[in-house]
């Protein structure tokens, strides 16, 4: 029915770090939204502090696809559920720890055509400008190139994507990339 997170739980009247928006603001944010802080901010059951709409995953979910939405959901951690009910959580701690002890189990070292694939890809955004947001991570796998990171906006993806698909040996190009907010950007 929910879960209390972090994120839940950093706005609290007890820590003094509730929200407080200039008078004109509150004109812009709703009552149904401004009822919501405060019951966050002064509830004491988790009912009135936790976070009604739950991501959650089965427990067969591939690992790839799990930190695909830990990340573009931005979330630390996920329920894992088997026919409805809570069997687990999968955190980010958890796939890198679980990565780790995999990497013995992994294939071979990216090759050479791979590597030059990933320079090619990374020389052309360098050269172009455009990446605006963080970092970009291009891997690549038997000439299929796997986009990370953060764009933001349609045009920045879709430049992104021609790019890798542009250069050559390049076999498919998968779209990973995640979208910044308008109020990220702006701050």
């Amino acid at each position: 029915c929910g879960i209390v997170s972090e994120g839940d739980l950093l706005h609290r009247r007890e820590t003094d770090t509730e929200k407080h928006r200039n008078w004109w603001l509150s004109f812009l944010v709703g009552s149904e939204q401004r009822a919501t802080e405060y019951s966050k901010s002064h509830g004491t059951k988790a009912s009135e502090v936790m976070s009604h709409e739950v991501v959650t995953v089965n427990e067969d979910a591939q690992l790839g696809d799990i930190a695909e939405l830990l990340e573009t959901r931005r979330i630390k951690r996920v329920p894992v559920l088997r026919d409805g009910k809570l069997v687990g959580i999968v955190s980010r701690a958890n796939l890198l720890h679980g990565l780790a002890a995999r990497r013995d189990e992994v294939g071979p070292a990216p090759s050479t055509d791979d590597r030059t694939i990933r320079k090619s890809i990374l020389d052309i955004v360098s050269h172009e400008g455009w990446v605006t947001h963080g970092t970009l991570n291009v891997l690549v796998d038997k000439g299929v190139v796997e986009l990370w990171g953060w764009v933001d906006s349609p045009e920045e993806r879709q430049a992104l994507t021609v790019a890798a698909e542009n250069v050559e040996g390049v076999k498919q190009v998968v779209d990973r990339l995640g979208s910044v907010p308008p109020w990220v950007m702006g701050a």
